[in-house]
């Protein structure tokens, strides 16, 4: 599996840009938990690729068991601070997630805003599937959250830009994914991507490549199917019960929901 890119590293960059409010999806993962549980509540919850955190932190302050996992420490670090000033508890880990062992397994993990993407080969992903299966506790649920297939595919990745400000920092990243170079055969993307920092005067430009891989629907039921421990049990378009994945307009993300077997 390939490091994470150069502009993932730059932590408190990339907090600027993508720190948001997750009450929402946070409040979507636990009514999707209880729809496949009569009901119940999940108690614990590990957030995969985490960055700094924000999922982990939103669950915790709900007074739920959170675990954040990630394998950069300068995001955890990162992360750690936030949970500091939230004044909430959040047990993080660094480690790889194609071979994570906990002492204490989860209700339901999840894997957002593309995190996925950098599991390159169908081992990584098998062995990954595998690892999460085993940290679940029964009939615990799997949630992977990735671009809609409508903006990012092998015959079409449209570019993505993001932006953020704070304390006299302005941060820009584009990935520019209409000229990636696609390897069709492994399903990969290498893309440029370009960090643009404007810090109380200082400016700064950096270059990346990330390689991605792009997954259907099909080829995730597949892999866990390999797996022999998850099975997909719903599919959504966004971080709404009522939106189906679909083509619609509204349907920006392909969010899969898998149950350990």
């Amino acid at each position: 599996m390939a490091e994470f890119n150069e502009v993932y590293q730059r932590a408190l960059y990339y907090d600027i840009v993508f720190n948001r409010d997750v009450s929402g999806e946070v409040d979507f993962i636990i009514e999707v938990y209880r729809r496949f549980h009569d009901g119940q509540m999940p108690t614990s919850l590990l957030d995969l690729a985490c960055g700094p955190g924000y999922h982990a932190r939103d669950f915790a302050r709900r007074g739920l068991r959170a675990v954040g996992l990630d394998l950069r420490q300068e995001m955890l670090v990162l992360a750690q601070e936030a949970a500091e000033r939230d004044n909430v508890h959040v047990e993080w880990i660094a480690a790889d997630m194609r071979h994570l062992k906990m002492d204490t397994p989860v209700d339901i993990a999840i894997n957002v805003f593309d995190g996925i993407d950098c599991l390159l080969t169908n081992d990584d992903l098998i062995a990954h599937l595998d690892a999460i299966a085993a940290n679940l506790t029964p009939g615990g649920l799997y949630l992977i959250d990735v671009t809609h297939p409508q903006f990012a595919t092998l015959g079409h990745y449209a570019p993505f830009h993001y932006s953020g400000s704070r304390d006299g920092v302005s941060v820009d990243i584009t990935w520019k994914g209409e000229s990636s170079q696609i390897d069709p055969l492994a399903g990969i993307a290498s893309t440029e991507v370009e960090m643009r920092i404007h810090d109380n005067g200082h400016e700064q430009r950096l270059i990346d490549v990330a390689q991605e891989r792009f997954l259907t629907a099909q080829e995730i039921t597949l892999l866990a199917r390999c797996s022999g421990k998850l099975a997909p049990v719903a599919w959504y378009g966004g971080y709404n019960l009522n939106l189906p994945f679909n083509n619609s307009p509204d349907a920006r993300q392909m969010i899969g929901i898998l149950q350990k077997l």
